[in-house]
Order: structure tokens, then sequence, then C-alpha cells
């Protein structure tokens, strides 16, 4: 199906699912679907981080057990509680919707209707040519908002549409740009780290001058209707972008964001033998040679696109890796074998697959435990003193665990924190892996985990309440720094125009006091300021909190957000492979 017949098609189905179900409630089922549930449910219902909800699985269930689940959510997963927004009504509407729902809604990938949706936005050679940029980053002319692009670190302003670009050494929001709904990811071009990329959920690709005043967007290109992974050569000459609906990957010219070639995976073999649509989970670079990794979300592929060959063809297709593959990282072994395994988690099967570039095959699968769910999000890769070996790590969606192997794929500890996390970090100027917790129960997601690289004990837990935040000794549960966490209300700004697109300015305000705070949700711990900070985002308080890489302690915040989540620092990631 051509992408210019999405809109048309969604609203149709929206159309016909609001005046198809009787009873009270007036949502738009489909409607509320696509924009809230899909990201974790999928666009034809079929599961990953969240539960299969095609008919034939929901009948098999009880009803008011899945309105239940809707209204009050599922602890220790990512299904959050709805009450807030649906009424008891809505919820059981939303259920006999997926009960009777029809699969309208699969598309297939067309290069073609792809290139018809590239738009330039700004002369890319003309802001070059007035904003020069040396080749290791710094800004060479006057009045530049920061010393060096290596300095900036991005930010997704998930509800809000939002990429925001701050100035690392200070904290200061410098621009806030629409790129889509639900940005998801945000990469560098590493050869040329004054340009930046973005890909939101909703299938905008978004390419960035970071080096240029206001860090205008250079072109977008529509890639599909859903979309996730991005991943940028290292020799900054393709940048590609991998959706979940249409089922594929796009890869583009990384100087223009022109399309150049289409992989559909509407149609591939998955672990049990069935033919069927395939997403497309992480995409990743490797420096080891000139590959993306593609994983299948669903046909537990992943396939290795040589982009130095004509036509850019897959000479890798590693199967059986498992089912529902979803994140990814790169190990860091120094030498030769740098960034040559490509482990990718298997949320269906309790794995992480090693991927090898050099064979071309699964090395081994890493058992992350029954039910475990790894979801390593950037992963965590370093050489650990203490050990005297290079580990990697990864948290668990469904249960509070830092499951950490060696480079001989064995696990060599597993080290238990207060719930299930979605992202874990580290970097060369921390003691420390990051562990969030963002999936445990509402008294304990607002806690990150620090774990001791060379002990791979916890020393330290950071703790944000409704009004102050803590610093904690793991072990004798001594408070070393609390700080006050007085939540504010955001301060209403109107967009305004910049040059072809559309910004939101940054207050210069802090808004009154929240009479009736939130439990702060924490999420995606990110080394910033040269390895001096780690950003850590907090999704229902609308604000980033910044501490100290070294001690853990709280240093400032950054306020007037909306469900802050990832965030990317260019320095940092120069030095991460894949990443």
């Amino acid at each position: 199906m051509k992408l210019n017949r999405i809109l048309g098609l969604a609203a149709a189905t929206s159309f016909a699912a609001t005046f198809a179900l009787a009873g009270t409630s007036s949502m738009d089922f489909a409607q509320k679907f696509e924009k809230e549930c899909q990201g974790c449910h999928g666009p034809i219902h079929q599961g990953g981080v969240g539960s299969d909800l095609r008919p034939k699985a929901l009948k098999a269930k009880n009803t008011e057990l899945l309105t239940a689940a809707i209204l009050h959510g599922v602890e220790n997963t990512a299904m959050p509680a709805w009450e807030s927004s649906f009424s008891a009504d809505d919820a059981a509407g939303m259920i006999n919707w997926l009960m009777d729902w029809k699969n309208t809604v699969e598309l297939t990938l067309d290069l073609d209707e792809v290139k018809k949706t590239w738009t330039k936005l700004a002369d890319k050679d003309a802001l070059a040519k007035k904003h020069p940029v040396d080749k290791d980053g710094k800004l060479n002319y006057e009045g530049a908002e920061v010393k060096n692009v290596k300095d900036i670190t991005f930010a997704t302003e998930r509800d809000a549409s939002l990429v925001d670009f701050i100035d690392s050494t200070n904290g200061k929001v410098l621009s806030r740009h629409k790129a889509g709904f639900a940005v998801h990811v945000t990469v560098t071009n590493k050869s040329e780290p004054r340009y930046a990329y973005s890909i939101s959920r909703s299938g905008k690709l978004s390419m960035f001058d970071i080096g240029a005043p206001g860090q205008p967007t250079l072109a977008t290109v529509q890639v599909g209707q859903e979309s996730r992974g991005l991943a940028v050569s290292p020799d900054g000459k393709y940048v590609i972008a991998g959706n979940y609906n249409p089922g594929g990957a796009v890869l583009c010219d990384a100087k223009t964001l022109e399309p150049l070639k289409a992989y559909d995976t509407s149609r591939v073999i998955d672990p049990d033998g069935e033919i069927g649509p395939s997403r497309v989970a992480s995409l990743a670079d490797t420096p080891y040679g000139p590959y993306f990794a593609m994983a299948l979300k669903d046909g537990g592929h992943t396939y290795i696109i040589d982009y130095s060959k004509p036509n850019f063809p897959i000479v890798g297709d590693i199967p059986n890796i498992g089912k529902i593959l979803h994140d990814a990282f790169l190990n860091e072994d120094e030498g030769e074998d740098f960034g040559r395994y490509f482990m990718i988690a298997s949320q269906g099967s309790d794995v992480v697959g090693i991927v090898d570039f050099k064979e071309k095959n699964l090395a081994a699968k890493v058992h992350t435990g029954k039910k475990s769910k790894p979801h390593p999000g950037q992963g965590s890769s370093w050489y650990s003193k203490g050990q005297k070996k290079q580990l990697h790590a990864t948290v668990s969606m469904n249960i509070g665990s830092v499951v950490i192997w060696d480079s001989s794929w064995k696990v060599v500890k597993k080290v238990e924190t207060a719930g299930g996390g979605l992202f874990i970090g580290t970097a060369h100027d921390t003691p420390y892996l990051w562990a969030d917790c963002v999936l445990g129960k509402p008294d304990k997601y607002n806690e990150v985990h620090l774990i001791n690289k060379d002990t791979l004990e916890t020393d330290r837990i950071i703790k944000v309440g409704k009004t102050k935040g803590q610093l904690i000794d793991a072990k004798t549960k001594k408070v070393l720094q609390e700080w006050d966490a007085t939540q504010h209300a955001k301060v209403p700004v109107i967009e305004k125009a910049f040059g072809k697109e559309m910004i939101m300015p940054m207050p210069d305000k802090l808004g009154a006091a929240v009479k009736e705070p939130v439990q702060p949700r924490l999420l995606h711990a990110e080394p910033a300021n040269h390895g001096e900070w780690t950003m850590i985002s907090e999704w229902t308080t609308g604000r980033i909190g910044i501490y100290e890489s070294k001690t853990g302690k709280f240093v400032k915040y950054i306020n007037n957000l909306t469900t802050p989540t990832f965030t990317y620092s260019v320095e940092h990631r120069q030095h991460i492979p894949g990443a």
C-alpha cells in the first residue's frame, strides 16, 4: 500500500470504529490505540513490549480482567494505569473494539512514495559557509551559542513531539523543534558532528544543522507510518531508518536525506515458520566494517547490509535469534574486536543474541532469566578492572535485575534492583552502571541504581520523591545528599516560525509550585558534559535531572519539559560503537 493512502486509510478506519460500537463511550478507539497503544502492542496488534491483542489471543481471556488492566495497569510491565483518561465504559469499549478488530492497516513499503515526501527546509551549503565548523566540531564564527557541537546533548519531549538541543556544559536549552509525534531516537553524524538526525514514531525522519544558530532543520522525509530505529554510517554518507509499519527500513543520503533504497519486510519467515510482516527493531552501524545491522522484530532475524557495495545489498541473514527482537548495542572490547558484535535483546525468548559481523552468524545466546524480557536501551559495555575483563549488561523489563556477561558470553552476575527497567548506561568517566527501575511499582520507579563497575555491587541509589531527592548509600542506607525536588507547573508558550519550520521557544522563568505533586518516574541515564555529568529524565514531572558522574550527587534540574525520555550526548556517543 502506498504512503499517500496512509492518512486516508487511518481516518477511514478510525471513523468506522467510532460508530461501530454501542454504549456510552464516545472514545475514538482506533485513534486512541494508534496514539497511545501501538508503540508497545504493535500496529497490527501482534504484541512486542506489550501483549498480543489480536482477537484470537484476547477471546481466550476474561474481559473484566482485561478492562481492569486498562484502568489500573499491570505491575512490573510497561502497561500504565489509564484510569485518569479512560472511564470504565471507555475501557470496556476498547476491549470490545480489540476483540472485533480486522487487520486493515498493514502496509507495504514503497520507495517511490517515500521519495515524494522528501522536503528541503534550509540551504545546507549556505549555512555551512556562513557558520563554519571544523572537523573536530569547533564553531568558528562570532556569536556561536556553544564552543563545540560536541558540547550539545539532544533530548526528546515525547508527547510534545519535540527534539531539544541543550548546552551540556550548563544545562541551557538552546532550541526545541517540532519533529513528529513521539520522537523516539536521535543520532549524530560522527564523520561530520554538526549534522544530527531524529526519527519519530509517526515516521518522520529529520536532519538538523546543530552548528548553525538555532540548530535549524535542513530536511525531512516521511519513511513510514510508524518508525523506531536509526543509524548513521561512520563514514558519514548514509543514514538508515527502521519502520514498524510499513515493515522495513529506508536508506537515505546522510548529506541531503534523500531516500536511496527501501528494504521491505512485509513477508518474512518468523521463528515458528510462518510467513508474515515484520517490524524493524534496532538498527546499528559499526566501525568493524561497512555494515548496518537490521533486526527483524517479528521475524527473529538480523540482516547485515553492506553499504559500500552497489545497491547496498543484504550480505548476511542471521535467523533463529529468538522471538520479539528489540533493543541492541555493540561491544566495546579493545583492539580488533571493537564493535564486532551486535547484541540484540529477544524479549519473547529471554535471551540476548550475539550477532558476529565478521563471521556473519549467531555467535551465542546469553540467557537473561525466565520471563525477564531484556531491554538494554543504549546498553553498557566496559572493561572492568576489578573483574579484569570486558563486561556487558542489560536491564530486564519484568524483574528488577541487571544481567552482566563477559566476552565468552557467560553470565557472571545478576544484580538485583528495585524493579523492571528500560535503560542502563555507563561511560569511561563514571565508576558506575546507571540502571533505571522505570517499570517497577510506583513506590520504586523513582529510583536509579548506581552499580560499581569493578565490584558489581550496588553502591548508591538516586531516589527522587514528590518534594525532595536523596542520594543514598545502598549498603548502610545513609542519606549522603538531600535536595529540594519541588515540582513546578510548565509555563505555556506559543510555537513560532523559524525559517520554514515551527519551533517552541523555551520559557525563561519557572512556573508556580505544583500543589499536588506526582511521583517522579526516572529513566534513561545519559553521560554528558564531557564525562562530568549524567542526565536522568523524569517522565512524569517534565524535567531532566543533572548529576555528578563520579559521585551521583545532584547538580540541577532542567524544567518546563513534557515527558522527557531519550537523551543523546554528542561528545559521549562519539566514542561508542553503533550509537
